[in-house]
């Protein structure tokens, strides 16, 4: 019988980390992205409208759902820090590992976790994002899960545990927030919190393959991007720098003069070219494939304003993003980073720590608790829909994926199906 999982891990193996149709496999999905190429998605939806089933989930959380097969694994966490003003007491802290049935929302299994404290207080800057924002990832046969200095888990697809790991015990007051990467036989984790390191584990085993010091501030997750060369490097932005990596090795290849503060969105590439944004600070492009030092000879522009929490989406030579506070979309032209708009969302909007979805020629930008926006994909501001939840106004930090056809949205309190 041919075994379409078994191919799919194999091509991981290889190196060229393609996901089968409906999977949505890691953190903003393929390649990482936050893109999808699936056509007749929803642009309008509330309660009671294109709303196919939700499922309320046993906590909250900033992780995004991943789908493998006929289910969806998505992480939360309860008991502590679900109330801002009365966050109650960590000893009572759980995380929890959720397994649902793809077509109905039917919750199958659910793993909780005792987790490692003391954890970060819950309060001010502490509570921007909980305990559970950590995207799991899946090579298509076990799920990889981080949880900060509690470690990272291997699980079978049953949630059965192959092995755990500690990466660092080390913990921040605005907490733990990047997700597994996978690469051929490796889960790489960005343990900047945990132990100002980047850290490869094999798939199978645990066991560090290699560890890389000096990855300080960084909450992003990690990007495989294709040099002009045709060589796969590891890119990730930390304070002050953009670090190219080698994959195989954690070896430094290249860095240049980055973001000046803490960095929390990804990195996104296209045609060999690196867009890095952080810190409400700078947006660049970085040609990649340089050695060493590489501000005069690969840095090709750099403006002096950026997101500083959601990663952007590049898009048919433009690069989208959000600010964090103000609802403040911008577009630049990717070859020069030349500001084509900057348009405030209206109504007025709170927060923006989700990173947006790009599909069918739309562009999903969540809110904390001003809804939903969707822009049409053109480099002229167009608001396609505002959409909000009558009966449901909880945070929202996650990211929307994509999904037969469908949007699966998380919030604090329930797992959205959107859709036909």
């Amino acid at each position: 019988m041919f075994n379409h999982r078994r191919v799919f891990v194999l091509l991981c193996a290889l190196g060229t980390c393609l996901f089968t149709g409906a999977d949505w496999a890691q953190f903003r999905g393929p390649h990482g992205l936050g893109t999808s190429s699936e056509k007749g998605l929803p642009v309008e939806w509330s309660t009671g409208k294109n709303i196919v089933w939700r499922t309320a989930l046993p906590g909250g959380g900033a992780s995004s759902p991943i789908t493998v097969g006929k289910r969806i694994y998505v992480t939360c966490y309860s008991g502590y820090g679900e109330d801002k003003a009365n966050p109650g007491k960590m000893d009572d802290l759980k995380r929890h590992l959720v397994c649902l049935d793809r077509a109905g929302g039917k919750i199958l299994w659910t793993k909780n976790f005792v987790p490692l404290l003391p954890e970060h207080q819950y309060k001010g800057e502490g509570s921007y994002h909980g305990y559970a924002a950590s995207t799991p990832a899946s090579d298509g046969e076990r799920l990889y899960v981080f949880f900060g200095k509690s470690g990272v888990y291997c699980f079978d697809l049953d949630g059965n545990e192959l092995w755990h790991k500690s990466v660092g015990n080390k913990i921040d007051r605005w907490g733990s927030g990047t997700s597994p990467l996978l690469y051929k036989n490796a889960v790489i984790i960005n343990a900047s919190i945990e132990d100002g390191s980047l850290v490869a584990l094999d798939k199978m085993s645990g066991k560090e393959i290699w560890k890389t010091k000096g990855i300080g501030s960084a909450w992003n997750t990690p990007f495989l991007a294709k040099a002009p060369s045709g060589e796969t490097e590891l890119v990730i932005s930390i304070q002050n720098h953009v670090l190219g990596l080698n994959p195989d090795t954690g070896k430094e290849l290249w860095r240049c003069e980055g973001i000046h503060r803490y960095v929390c969105p990804s990195v996104v590439a296209h045609d060999g070219i690196a867009y890095i944004t952080g810190g409400d600070q700078a947006t660049l492009a970085v040609r990649l494939g340089g050695r060493g030092d590489v501000n005069k000879s690969h840095v090709l522009w750099r403006t002096k304003r950026g997101s500083n929490a959601s990663s952007p989406i590049i898009h048919e030579g433009h690069l989208y993003w959000a600010s964090t506070r103000g609802g403040i979309i911008t577009c630049q032209e990717a070859s020069s980073g030349k500001v084509l708009f900057q348009h405030r969302l209206k109504p007025n909007v709170d927060i923006i720590y989700a990173s947006p979805l790009l599909a069918d020629g739309k562009l999903y930008f969540p809110s904390q608790h001003s809804g939903t926006f969707v822009l049409a994909a053109t480099p002229k501001f167009d608001l396609l829909a505002h959409n909000v939840f009558q009966d449901d106004n909880s945070r929202t930090n996650s990211s929307i994926i994509v999904s037969d056809g469908q949007l699966l949205m998380r919030n604090d309190r329930y797992l959205y199906c959107l859709g036909k």
